[in-house]
């Protein structure tokens, strides 16, 4: 059986949808809480999957296991090992491949539309075009050296990368349930109160954009995980 390393910031930034797709291809998943143990600690995995977390890639000195974490994924990359990066997953692959991960222009919380390049509609991103998705973040980078730029949106050009059939990195959460995003939203009111973002709008674009969102990330992790 493949083993899935999961490689886990938060409590509530878990698998999501993802689990039942790793289930179905056939995977063990095994988390790991990178701020309590290292993934250097567990044999090397079929499949890593980085996960989103509330903190910056560049917040090192307040969370010094991004170090570590950078680095095993930095030789993972370097081997040509399937990854899979989420949000601060995306960020970290980016990092580890020589970008710098920064503050954006905005902070993008709620479904957004994300636009698939010529290349993208090529790959899994397709399943995503016309679908808004849901996003949650308010940091950046480049392009990665020998990256592919899978898709946009209209504030962040690299909302998704892939580095040849190995690794897949995307800027929004695909994974997102609607009880994930319950849970972010109740735990996010101080920054939703910031950013003036009234959580009930939330709540209804969910009701109203979730289900698609969800058969197309669906059909986007589906696909991936088949062509590994």
């Amino acid at each position: 059986m493949p083993v899935a390393l999961v490689l886990r910031h938060l409590e509530i930034a878990h698998l999501g949808n993802l689990e039942a797709v790793l289930l179905e291809h056939g995977y063990d998943i095994r988390y790991v809480d990178v701020a309590a143990e290292s993934p250097h600690d567990h044999p090397e995995p079929d499949l890593v999957v980085v996960l989103g977390g509330d903190m910056g890639a560049y917040e090192k000195e307040a969370h010094p296991f991004l170090v570590t974490e950078l680095e095993y994924l930095r030789d993972r990359l370097a081997a040509e090992r399937p990854t899979l990066g989420i949000c601060l997953g995306a960020q970290l692959i980016a990092e580890a491949l020589g970008e710098t991960v920064r503050k954006g222009k905005t902070v993008e919380i709620g479904f957004r539309e994300v636009t698939p390049t010529e290349a993208g509609l090529d790959s899994p991103l397709r399943h995503v075009a016309g679908v808004p998705m849901m996003q949650w973040h308010g940091d950046t980078f480049g392009l990665p050296s020998g990256a592919m730029r899978l898709a946009s949106s209209s504030a962040y050009s690299n909302e998704a990368f892939a580095l040849g059939d190995y690794a897949l990195a995307v800027q929004f959460h695909p994974e997102l349930t609607a009880d994930m995003y319950e849970t972010w939203i109740v735990g996010g009111l101080d920054e939703l109160a910031s950013l003036e973002i009234e959580p009930d709008d939330l709540r209804r674009d969910a009701l109203a954009m979730g289900p698609a969102m969800q058969a197309a990330s669906v059909a986007m992790f589906s696909e991936w995980l088949g062509a590994l």
